[in-house]
């Protein structure tokens, strides 16, 4: 169970909450996996070991993908057909300059059909398009507090659509 949730409104307010265990991310995850819709970019923004590739391979999960999650950080990018869209999840924590995000061609991912996670996104300035739906994950005490943030209307009825997910009772056993 996800405690201590503090809703996002229409003003533009974050959704903030602090998930206990690593399950919680995982179910976080697979919530915001059912708000997704194509051609949304999300940053994923915390320290190493926050839960960034936790929460992504709770999405897949909550999508139906039942192969291995890895992070990507060696690879670039993992493409994933999932449920109704197609999923970019890419890190770019090894990258040395920001021009390898173009070198690779990684920009002809972004701006189609496919929903784009990111990973280290500081790394790829200015190359990338600027973010739909901030994730910031950081380690408190035992647990994770995260903060979404909405930079785009397509962000914030993302945002809506997961903060009501969030609020709204759980379905009967």
């Amino acid at each position: 169970m996800i405690d201590r949730i503090h809703p996002a409104d229409d003003n533009g307010s974050p959704l903030c909450m602090h998930l206990a265990t690593e399950a919680e991310t995982a179910a976080l995850g697979a919530a915001l996996g059912n708000a997704l819709h194509a051609g949304l970019v999300i940053y994923l923004l915390g320290d190493l070991g926050a839960g960034k590739t936790t929460l992504v391979r709770g999405l897949l999960r909550g999508l139906g993908h039942r192969g291995s999650v890895k992070s990507p950080t060696y690879t670039l990018i993992e493409p994933y057909v999932v449920s109704r869209l197609n999923l970019y999840h890419f890190d770019f924590y090894r990258f040395n300059s920001p021009d390898e995000f173009l070198d690779a061609g990684l920009d002809e991912y972004f701006g189609g059909q496919g929903a784009c996670m990111v990973e280290w996104p500081g790394k790829a300035a200015p190359h990338l398009p600027p973010p739909d739906l901030e994730v910031a994950l950081s380690l408190a005490g035992t647990g994770r507090q995260v903060e979404l943030k909405a930079g785009t209307e397509a962000g914030r009825r993302c945002l809506t659509e997961l903060s009501n997910a969030l609020r709204a009772p759980p379905a009967p056993a």
